[in-house]
């Protein structure tokens, strides 16, 4: 019985730790960032476009330097990104959501430490790429 009540205890305070997060600063601004984009035409048109090329991209990669439209293709894939990354709306919202991650990622940091320091934990949006191990580098893997 008391393995199941320390789970609820624990399910209770995570339910707390996640009301914190969604009422945060950082959460605010994610979503602010997020509706202005949702909102702004001209930036749902450059990623519209960057999604277009980016199927061609991934077709194009499917034979490599092979392919007749390589080139071509890489140089569109590039500029179109650029261009997309260029735009203000675009720009605030990358901002934020990295602001988010490192919230988030500090929390599981801070949650799994508290057990052992042997853990692993997400560190620098590492939770999203498959680089390092989470102890930034600690055990001598490539995450630094």
């Amino acid at each position: 019985m008391i393995g199941t009540m320390e789970y609820a205890d624990i399910l209770d305070h995570s339910e707390i730790v996640s009301n914190m997060v969604l009422k945060s600063d950082v959460m605010e601004s994610y979503q602010d960032a997020r509706k202005a984009l949702n909102e702004n035409a001209e930036a749902q048109k450059l990623i519209t476009a960057f999604n277009d090329i980016k199927e061609q991209h991934e077709e194009v990669q499917r034979f490599g330097r092979y392919h007749p439209d390589y080139n071509e293709i890489m140089k569109k894939v590039r500029s179109t990104k650029r261009e997309m990354d260029m735009n203000e709306k675009v720009a605030e919202f990358k901002i934020a959501e990295r602001n988010l991650q490192k919230m988030l990622d500090e929390i599981s940091e801070y949650i799994a430490f508290s057990v052992n320091n042997d853990i692993k934990a997400p560190k620098d949006g590492a939770a999203l790429t498959d680089v390092g191990c989470g102890h930034g580098g600690k055990c001598g893997c490539s995450a630094s």
